[in-house]
């Protein structure tokens, strides 16, 4: 069975009729993906961009969790991500998401109009996150985080991960039917655990919550593919993408809107018999 649909700002998402495209804003130069923006009109440009491209949420960060990052002050990731959040509330036209575990972050980018909480650390790192979902009556994607955790079996792991953020959520009355469950692939994995991350995703659908899943441009890509930095992940990140999709992910978190989009319809088409593109076949 389907989890149940889940209202984001003022759109419903209905979970298994299609994936849903999330595309990354990132507002924090020393980005990962080497997509970092430090200007605002050009993440809001970017932002109207996916939309025009298919992307269903627009999720904003501004503090880079590559490995090894420099963490931010509250106050200077929210001076990155807050006007940014304020126009594309504004003009995009679709959910607005605020990539941050921190509440000093989390509380001026929801006055500021945001309709989804992103927390890597899934209220793990900072539990007043939950706190402030209920406050702001907004839903939130938890993720599994397994850097400096103790490793004993990748999906076990996750599971356990998953429930301790579900259980912190339930403490701070948050409904269990509001929460997006995230692996965490890419955090605190090897190479080869990442892979068997996505080989054994659809084990996570037990808890019986939408299930996001963000690949996009990630090491363990690279290291497959000989080395390739990241703006030659494209195809790779495709890859990944579809098997996500076959193993049950509801949301792909991406930095390449257009051309995930098309494997995302793709894939559903096979997988969900997604009947979005009957009446629009080329010409023979």
């Amino acid at each position: 069975m389907a989890p149940t649909p889940l209202v984001i700002g003022t759109r419903t998402f209905v979970w298994g009729e299609r994936t849903y495209i999330m595309g990354v804003i990132n507002v924090s130069p020393d980005s990962f993906s080497g997509d970092g923006l430090s200007d605002v009109d050009a993440a809001v440009a970017q932002g109207r961009r996916f939309v025009e491209e298919g992307a269903d949420i627009l999720d904003v960060g501004g503090q880079s969790t590559r490995p090894g990052f420099t963490e931010l002050t509250a106050a200077d990731e929210a001076a990155r991500v807050v006007p940014v959040i304020e126009r594309l509330v504004a003009e995009a036209g679709v959910p607005v998401s605020v990539d941050t575990y921190k509440a000093g972050v989390a509380r001026p980018a929801l006055e500021a109009g945001a309709h989804l909480l992103n927390d890597i650390y899934g209220f793990r790192h900072d539990e007043q996150m939950a706190a402030i979902a209920v406050e702001f009556g907004v839903p939130a994607v938890v993720m599994h985080n397994q850097r400096d955790r103790d490793f004993s079996d990748v999906t076990a792991d996750i599971a356990t991960g998953l429930r301790a953020s579900i259980a912190i959520a339930d403490a701070a009355g948050l409904p269990r039917e509001r929460l997006i469950i995230d692996p965490g692939f890419g955090f605190g994995w090897t190479p080869e655990q990442n892979l068997e991350l996505l080989r054994r995703l659809a084990e996570l659908r037990d808890f019986g919550l939408p299930l996001l899943v963000g690949t996009s441009r990630k090491s363990t890509i690279g290291a497959v593919l000989d080395g390739a930095p990241e703006d030659e992940r494209l195809l790779g990140t495709a890859a990944t993408v579809a098997l996500a999709i076959a193993s049950g992910a509801d949301i792909v978190r991406v930095h390449d809107v257009a051309e995930q989009r098309q494997v995302a319809r793709v894939a559903d088409a096979i997988v969900r018999d997604w009947r979005g593109w009957r009446g629009r076949q080329p010409s023979p």
